[in-house]
């Protein structure tokens, strides 16, 4: 009886051992299946915060901003963690203006190996290409490329001016849009709305959202730094600001941009939401004129250090 007793003893102390050893496999296994369902839940949210501008820097200080007509990414770098926000933008012509992309490319090079350029109170954005399926069109590749990766074709080229549904998206912001555009005396599409395109969604979401202090877009080919304005006259800031980059960079400055008439532009929308904001047009469409850019950069970044 007193073996059976003993023996009895021990096979509930060993179940018990066992049952809360499963019970702790099972609660690590809980826990890994939360963090899981954390991290998943992070991403998603990231993932919808780049449908509406809402978006949240990564530890590489890259954010989504959006999606093209054929769904690659439009991705935005930060620079600097001050609240003033100093925003650039290129390729919003894709192809045919592929140096505005490789210029944008450089400024985020110059940024990142020199962080101490960037004033504490100040972050620097660069959206290096707005209009990525346009520059794929002539590049024939994302990201980060090369002018030996260009197309030759000029026929090429010059379609890889609009986005995946031919819509010219300096035509498609709301500043005297219209349907059907100009460029030059080439008529193009504007949309079929204000906005209708997801690349200037994209970029309309991400300037509402973050209410950057000033906008600078990079175009080409017309050698000037041209001042942004929908019929209430340059704004004081932006007038500041042209100045600024133009006379540390050398183009010649202009209070607005009349070779031609144009609807729908994005920094005269920019001027239209109250937002100071200026167009650098390179002089040609191959050349990237970096250290030009360079001085307008950094007497930017100057102006707006506290």
């Amino acid at each position: 009886m007193k073996n059976i007793i003993i023996v009895f003893l021990v096979v509930v102390i060993i179940g018990a051992g066992a049952y809360f050893v499963i019970r702790g496999s099972f609660n690590t296994a809980d826990v890994g299946k939360v963090q899981d369902a954390n991290i998943s839940g992070s991403v998603t949210q990231s993932q919808d915060d780049a449908q509406t501008g809402e978006t949240s820097v990564t530890n590489k200080g890259e954010s989504v901003i959006g999606k093209s007509v054929e769904s690659r990414d439009i991705t935005a770098y930060h620079y600097g963690t001050g609240d003033a926000e100093i925003l650039f933008v290129g390729g919003i012509h894709g192809g045919y203006e592929w140096n505005t992309a490789l210029v944008a490319y450089e400024a985020m090079d110059y940024l990142k190996a020199n962080p101490t350029i960037i004033p504490a109170n100040v972050r620097a954005t660069v959206i290096p290409v707005l209009n990525p399926d346009g520059l794929y069109k002539v590049i024939g590749t994302t990201g980060r490329f090369t002018a030996s990766q260009v197309s030759s074709s000029q026929a090429i080229q010059t379609s890889g001016r609009f986005n995946a549904n031919n819509v010219d998206l300096n035509r498609n912001f709301d500043c005297d849009w219209q349907e059907s555009a100009k460029w030059q005396n080439t008529k193009v599409s504007g949309g079929s709305s204000v906005f209708s395109e997801p690349e200037s969604l994209a970029i309309k979401n991400y300037i509402e959202t973050q209410k950057p202090k000033a906008v600078v877009v990079w175009y080409s080919a017309a050698n000037g730094v041209f001042a942004s304005n929908c019929h209430n006259g340059v704004l004081p800031e932006t007038n500041t600001i042209t100045k600024k980059f133009a006379d540390a960079s050398g183009y010649p400055a202009y209070e607005s941009f009349n070779f031609y008439e144009i609807t729908g532009d994005m920094v005269n929308w920019l001027a239209k939401s109250n937002i100071p904001a200026i167009s650098v047009l390179l002089k040609n469409h191959t050349d990237t004129e970096w250290s030009k850019n360079q001085a307008g950069i950094e007497a930017l970044l100057k102006y707006y250090a506290k």
